[in-house]
């Protein structure tokens, strides 16, 4: 990946740089338009979507920029575009259909809204790389099989801790060694955190209550292992992971594993809290070659069987262009699906809900998300928590009980239900996609 920064600079010494836009203008969209604006020869950030149009203007302030176009309509984003100024909308299927943009990256976290976004992205053949691990988690699969089918690259980021966490699974293999566990490493874990729990938390650090929520709860780091998980073929080791909690560094870990368990499940997700050095991710490998072996450990990484590998940092936005330019330079991307799912994120009670009630979001009040091994997911009907908003209870449920399809009702209409549907029947037959409109 060393080559894309002489790969960009290529580009902005031609006078051709990669135009880009973006969906979502939240904390992270404008870290992102920062990043890209005044720190990424080689890229321009041509258009900013938000339903929130003064948030996307926000955007462009806050890196600098402060002329721009409000635009209705893909022709006057295609005129603003040609014409070099920076565009906004509160359209978001206009950066979908514009001409004269190279790729997108969506920012929303949305499940149902991100869905429509991609897919409009695919069918208008672009490159999209997704900051929303909630939807790649839910219907993900089914998503990189229209991608594949329209000749676009659809992938997670850089910078984030899944993708940080492919990019060491890959150098680790590249070398010859055997991944056997994707780590992340976390500072707190409480699934019953809720947005009044983690009220100043946000407000100090300017974030929304509810998604700060998500990273409290569990639920964020279950949709990232899940989306390692089913880009690697890795499961995990029970419903939720191990998790361990562990105070030292995670070198030090490397003994609290079952090696063969880990073979036999052709290696897995997990987490561990308190790990140093936080908030970063680890990658444990194995290798079968004792002469090689006989190295690792003359170059300090032990005896094995396992050996130790970490990035003791992810960077978010930093590293989000990087990912556009992988994408749209070299058609590689950061982090896809193999297949078929391995590992979902299913919808848990937080507290006990009540026949009637209808569910709320994602780093709310009454759900937290676990992973859980995508066969058992599909045995006993669970229900994944990125379809869980708006569904209508149709019996009690006991804190920490695991909803099932049978227990609710889904909202009519989504295209997200129409995707998971379709990404079950697609994987369990390999039939040939029908278009979903």
């Amino acid at each position: 990946m060393i080559i894309v920064d002489r790969a960009l600079a290529a580009r902005a010494e031609a006078g051709n740089p990669i135009k880009v836009g973006m969906i979502g203008a939240g904390f992270m969209g404008r870290g992102i338009a920062n990043q890209i604006i005044n720190s990424v020869p080689g890229m321009e950030l041509v258009a900013i979507s938000n339903r929130n149009l003064e948030a996307a203007k926000r955007a462009y302030l806050e890196a600098g920029i402060e002329e721009f176009k409000a635009t209705t309509t893909v022709t006057e984003l295609e005129d603003a575009i040609t014409h070099g100024n920076y565009a906004v909308t509160e359209d978001p299927l206009s950066l979908c259909r514009a001409e004269g943009i190279d790729a997108l990256i969506e920012v929303t976290g949305a499940v149902e809204f991100g869905a429509h976004i991609i897919m409009e992205a695919i069918t208008n053949r672009k490159h999209v790389i997704m900051m929303n691990a909630e939807l790649d988690g839910t219907i993900g699969p089914i998503l990189k099989v229209y991608a594949d089918k329209a000749g676009v690259i659809l992938s997670a980021c850089d910078g984030d801790q899944p993708g940080v966490q492919m990019n060491l699974y890959r150098f680790v293999k590249s070398i010859g060694l055997t991944p056997l566990l994707c780590g992340n490493i976390k500072g707190l874990q409480d699934p019953y955190r809720n947005p009044t729990t983690q009220e100043a938390f946000a407000k100090r650090w300017g974030q929304k209550p509810h998604m700060v929520t998500s990273f409290a709860d569990g639920t964020k780091i279950s949709f990232e292992q899940a989306i390692v998980a089913n880009a690697t073929g890795m499961k995990v080791a029970k419903r939720g992971m191990l998790g361990y909690n562990f105070n030292g560094h995670v070198d030090e870990m490397t003994n609290m594993y079952d090696v063969e368990q880990l073979k036999e499940l052709g290696g897995i997700v997990d987490y561990v809290v308190g790990a140093k050095p936080g908030p970063g991710v680890f990658v444990f490998a194995s290798h079968d070659d004792p002469k090689q072996r006989h190295y690792l450990n003359l170059y300090k990484l032990g005896e094995g069987p396992l050996y130790s590998f970490y990035t003791p940092y992810h960077l978010c936005h930093f590293e989000v262009p990087m990912s556009v330019a992988r994408a749209v330079l070299f058609k590689d991307y950061v982090l896809s699906p193999l297949g078929a799912p391995v590992v979902d994120v299913v919808t848990t009670a937080k507290i006990d809900l009540k026949a009637g009630e209808t569910l709320d979001g994602i780093g709310y009040y009454m759900t937290y998300g676990q992973c859980e091994n995508s066969q058992i997911v599909q045995e006993q009907n669970l229900l994944p928590i990125g379809l869980a908003e708006g569904c209508r209870l149709k019996r009690d449920i006991p804190k920490d009980g695991v909803l099932t399809y049978d227990d609710v009702e889904l909202p009519q209409g989504r295209l997200c239900d129409k995707l998971r549907s379709e990404q079950n029947a697609y994987f369990a037959s390999s039939k040939p996609l029908a278009a979903v409109k």
